[in-house]
């Protein structure tokens, strides 16, 4: 457990059920895997889809991206960045908001390489490799029930005049 974080779940109540939703957004994070990744370029916010290697036990998410990307400079002056993951066909999503750090540490880099990054580079030691590494500060997570029953519960609740029970919402920091 990372020795900074506090926890807040605004919609929830107690530590307990706060510390259960960092935990969940962790696990979304790392089996959604694929984010969209947000930066701003002092003009405009710009995304971009990247491979999301998640650390829990190092309070990061990293990514191998090419040093020649315009965010990797942009990233020097606006190091605030949000990930969105979403899984539409189980109805999970998480955004995570937190600071961006690119480096070229290649010990880094060859423990994250992976026969998935071949895609991407000839080899973990192309000099144009580097590390971004993100450090979440908070998250928003929605854990819904799936297609099937968050529509069985719509209809229900359209039928009743009520509002449905569509899972999980919860704001936390990390």
């Amino acid at each position: 457990m990372h020795p900074n974080r506090f926890l807040r779940a605004e919609m929830f109540q107690g530590k307990e059920m706060a510390e259960d939703h960092v935990a969940r957004a962790w696990e979304l994070m790392e089996r959604i895997r694929t984010c969209m990744l947000v930066t701003w370029d002092g003009q405009a916010q710009r995304a971009r889809p990247m491979s999301a290697i998640v650390k829990r036990e190092e309070h990061a998410v990293y990514f191998l991206t090419d040093v020649r990307q315009p965010f990797v400079d942009q990233l020097q002056r606006y190091p605030t960045i949000t990930l969105a993951f979403a899984d539409i066909g189980a109805e999970k999503y998480v955004t995570a908001s937190g600071r961006g750090a690119v480096s070229d540490d290649r010990a880094k880099i060859k423990e994250l390489w992976s026969p998935y990054s071949k895609a991407w580079f000839d080899s973990s030691d192309d000099p144009n490799i580097r590390v971004l590494t993100f450090s979440p500060e908070e998250a928003e997570l929605w854990d819904m029930p799936g297609r099937f029953m968050t529509s069985v519960k719509m209809l229900a609740a359209a039928a009743t005049n009520t509002r449905p029970n569509l899972g999980d919402t919860a704001k936390v920091e990390l």
